[in-house]
C-alpha cells in the first residue's frame, strides 16, 4: 500500500511525530489512520521509557494568568539540553500545562507524591464498598476506588482542558518522543484570590 502525502500530513498534524516515524507508522498500520495513532502512542511510551533515567538540566518555566487576574499558575517543565528547552514548541507546552494547572488546580504532579495518609483515609472511607464484593475482587476494586479519586488531583492523569482526547502525562510522554530527549515536569506553583 502506498502511502500519499495527504496521510502523512493529516497524522503529522495529529500527532506532531516527525515525517518518518508517520510514515512508518502508516504503513506498519497498513494505510490506516487510527491504527497509526494507536502505533505512535505505543512507540511514545517505548521512548519515554528508555529516557526516563536521563539527567534533566535544562527547561522551561510556562506562565499563564486568567484575564480576570484572579488566578495564575507556573509550571516548571525540565529537559536535558538548552537546544529543547528553548524550542518554541516546548515553551509553548510548557504554557499550556501551566494554563491547565490555573483551570484545573491539581494537588500533586505524579501519583509518586500522593502522601501515604492521604491513600490510608481515603481506603478507610472505600472499606465499607468494598468490603461487600468477593473476597477474591476486593483489592482490584479497592485499586480502582483509589486511582479513580485521585486522578483528579494528579496532573499527569488529568485530561487536558484544551483536548480531553490526550491526558497531561501523554503529552509529555509525545515531549520526549518528538524531541527526543526526557522530558517531565519538575515543578508547579497555582495562586488564587479566591
Amino acid at each position: 500500500m502506498e502511502i500519499t502525502s495527504a496521510q502523512l500530513k493529516e497524522l503529522r498534524d495529529k500527532t506532531g511525530i516527525s515525517v518518518m516515524q508517520c510514515k512508518t507508522a502508516l504503513t506498519e498500520a497498513g494505510g490506516d489512520m487510527e491504527k497509526a495513532v494507536i502505533i505512535l502512542k505505543k512507540k511514545r511510551s517505548e521512548a519515554a521509557d528508555k529516557k526516563s533515567d536521563r539527567e534533566l538540566g535544562a527547561g522551561a518555566v510556562g506562565t499563564y494568568v486568567h484575564n480576570t487576574n484572579e488566578v495564575a499558575a507556573m509550571v516548571l517543565l525540565a529537559s536535558e539540553t538548552d537546544f529543547v528547552s528553548k524550542n518554541e514548541e516546548f515553551i509553548a507546552l510548557a504554557k499550556d500545562i501551566a494554563m491547565h494547572v490555573a483551570a484545573t488546580d491539581p494537588k500533586y504532579v505524579s501519583k509518586d507524591q500522593l502522601p501515604e495518609e492521604a491513600i490510608e483515609k481515603a481506603k478507610e472511607v472505600f472499606a465499607q464498598e468494598v468490603a461487600q464484593k468477593p473476597v477474591e475482587m476486593q483489592e482490584k476494586i479497592m485499586e480502582g476506588k483509589i486511582a479513580s479519586y485521585f486522578k483528579d488531583q494528579i496532573l499527569l492523569e488529568q485530561d487536558f482542558i484544551k483536548n480531553p482526547d490526550s491526558t497531561i502525562g501523554e503529552m509529555v510522554t509525545g515531549a520526549v518522543q518528538k524531541f527526543g530527549e526526557n522530558i517531565s515536569i519538575a515543578q508547579m506553583a497555582r495562586l488564587s484570590v479566591k
